[in-house]
């Protein structure tokens, strides 16, 4: 098992001590919060619980309906809008590359802005920033933060954990599944998690119009550059057809980066509303030839070198145009 290096025990230990300094905590995520962002979100809740600290979630009330495999989680303490003490909390991100992300940010004026993170991208915005690159999901971090404060690892706080450790390392394939990954699940394993249950709740309890989605999503498949760019493009109507909810175009992509030759996939998806954007961009890479975190921060996003996204209010064809150029 690998241990921490000096800079992240460091960070580690100033974490602890502004958990140890302050009673009132704020705990925030990225925009369309995935498994890791709710897994490390109420982690990090029982955390501060367990250690008699007054804790709130908030996730923005258009992140709303949470996609269906992560509704069995307990969100108990959440609220979608920052409570009026703001000033006298210190806010926590977790799971959130840079300020852009969450689009509540602009109204978290906070004096301490406690940064906990694992995307190599990560822009340091917090007043500490605790970023271990070298985790598999920010999940760990928080584990280890539990560890460390010697908080009882209950069977629904390794279950929070557990979402966010499978989900972000691909159900261990992904490049980032490491020794100290597999050490994590042993020890969630041995506290309650039941992985066929879990893996049966997040994969396999699929909603019909997921499956229609997934459907139209593979009907528009394009391939570029001699087959090694997949693209996929969902359209308003395809949602509204289907009748399925954005969130149903998790785990798309997957199905284009697993075509054989391809070095990159990418999945556009029209935004209800047009959002934040009119468009959500998810880029996939299968090797390190191409960092698509690069191409993302162009574009206001970010995210891992092998997966990234963002927002952008560009046309269709132009989006394709940009991101092919860009590849």
């Amino acid at each position: 098992m690998t241990h921490a290096a000096p800079l992240t025990r460091d960070a580690r230990k100033e974490v602890l001590a502004a958990i140890r300094a302050s009673e009132h905590f704020l705990l925030v995520t990225h925009e369309h919060p995935d498994g890791d962002a709710l897994g490390s979100l109420i982690a990090m809740q029982a955390l501060l619980r367990a250690l008699d600290k007054d804790s709130v979630m908030v996730i923005a009330p258009d992140d709303f309906p949470l996609p269906a495999e992560y509704r069995f989680l307990s969100l108990q303490g959440l609220v979608t809008a920052p409570p009026a003490d703001l000033a006298q909390r210190t806010v926590m991100f977790l799971d959130c590359g840079n300020l852009d992300r969450n689009p509540l940010a602009p109204l978290l004026d906070a004096e301490r802005l406690v940064n906990i993170d694992h995307h190599h991208d990560n822009t340091r915005f917090g007043t500490i920033n605790y970023v271990d690159e070298e985790a598999s999901c920010t999940a760990e971090i928080v584990w280890d933060l539990l560890r460390v404060a010697d908080v009882e690892l209950t069977t629904e706080i390794a279950e929070a954990l557990y979402v966010g450790l499978v989900t972000d390392t691909g159900r261990f394939s992904y490049e980032n599944t490491t020794m100290r990954a597999h050490a994590m699940a042993a020890e969630l394993i041995g506290a309650g998690v039941d992985v066929a249950v879990m893996y049966r709740r997040i994969y396999e309890q699929i909603p019909q119009a997921k499956l229609a989605l997934l459907c139209r999503a593979l009907a528009s498949l394009k391939l570029y550059s001699d087959g090694r760019l997949a693209v996929a493009v969902l359209e308003a109507e395809d949602f509204a057809q289907t009748g399925a909810e954005e969130s149903h175009s998790e785990g798309v992509i997957d199905h284009l980066r697993a075509l054989d030759g391809v070095k990159v996939a990418l999945l556009i998806r029209e935004l209800s509303g047009g959002g934040r954007g009119a468009h959500k961009a998810s880029l996939r890479a299968t090797d390190n030839d191409v960092d698509v975190s690069a191409i993302a921060r162009t574009h206001g996003g970010g995210g891992h070198r092998r997966a990234a996204g963002f927002t952008s209010d560009l046309p269709t064809a132009e989006l394709i145009d940009a991101i092919r150029a860009q590849v």
